[in-house]
């Protein structure tokens, strides 16, 4: 029986010719039947992909052959299914593009990469490393800060216990809200950032590094990576917001959903678009309202009738 998979992977590291290499990324996906996102720049790759497992193998067997990316961190989930002709249900699908930049903060000119990845950025923590630090943090009778590097709709439904979530509505706001002075308070605190996959937290940690901040750490392959080490049993709460049809996953059975249903307030980590078509934002919906009531985000008219 086919197994669905979903990868998730990024690469910082100087490209001379991402052209070139989004027409062989392309064909190699397409050979293979893969769908998903990857995007490339003179910095590097930046992808999520899913299709039947032996396609995925043979994908990254492939990507690795490639010099900057002989290394890559791979990230793995398990894939809703394929449809009847072997192709992922997760992806509607195939996007490959060059970009600037392969995360979107809108700073391409701020951003250093060399064959190591990015320079300048946090010191990088494991999970267990990540632990050892808050254990020392609060036996010296301080605190660690963690700094949510994702969209804030996304830690709606799950985020690290006590996490600072910047008002930010996609992630080219991080710079303005950095340069507004809102979190210079904790430019002496010791700051950990965190993201999905890691990605983001490489790029905002290097941005914080620039303005002052003087301590700062990123946590290494990001929620995916804890969530593989800790399950729910560590500092990690809730669910996690993914970018694809999925829309959230948990990392064990024991996951308790720490969102609240946008029209009634149920606890539920589901996740739904606003159901304006000119609109992108993400809403935390339970089941019962998402199949009895039309759910529009508040900028929107015709909120949450039934």
């Amino acid at each position: 029986m086919a197994v669905s998979k979903i990868i998730l992977f990024y690469v910082f590291a100087p490209l001379a010719d991402p052209d070139a290499l989004r027409l062989w990324q392309r064909d190699l996906c397409e050979s293979l039947g893969l769908r998903g996102r990857i995007l490339l720049s003179s910095q590097g790759i930046n992808a999520t992909l899913g299709g039947e497992l032996d396609a995925v193998k043979k994908y990254l067997r492939k990507t690795r052959e490639y010099p900057a990316f002989k290394g890559v961190d791979v990230k793995w989930s398990e894939g809703t299914g394929l449809d009847g002709t072997g192709l992922s249900l997760d992806f509607p699908r195939l996007s490959v593009k060059v970009r600037d930049e392969i995360v979107s903060f809108g700073a391409p000119g701020e951003l250093r990469v060399d064959d190591r990845g990015v320079v300048g950025g946090g010191i990088r923590l494991s999970p267990p490393e990540l632990h050892t630090l808050v254990d020392q943090q609060r036996d010296a009778g301080d605190d660690v800060v963690f700094f949510d590097g994702r969209n804030s709709f996304e830690a709606e439904i799950g985020r690290f216990e006590g996490a600072v979530v910047p008002a930010v509505a996609n992630t080219r706001d991080f710079v303005a809200e950095l340069d507004s002075g809102a979190y210079d308070h904790l430019k002496d605190k010791t700051v950990v950032t965190y993201c999905t996959g890691g990605i983001r937290c490489e790029v905002l940690s290097s941005l914080m590094v620039s303005r002052g901040f003087s301590n700062v750490y990123q946590l290494d392959g990001g929620i995916v990576r804890y969530g593989e080490t800790y399950g729910d049993s560590g500092l990690w709460k809730g669910s996690l917001y993914v970018f694809d049809d999925r829309m959230s996953v948990d990392f064990t059975p024991d996951a308790r959903p720490i969102g609240s249903c946008h029209r009634c307030g149920a606890s539920t980590s589901r996740m739904q678009n606003c159901l304006d078509p000119a609109c992108r934002t993400q809403l935390v919906v339970c089941t019962d309202c998402s199949s009895t009531a039309s759910i529009f985000c508040e900028f929107h008219t015709g909120a949450a009738t039934p």
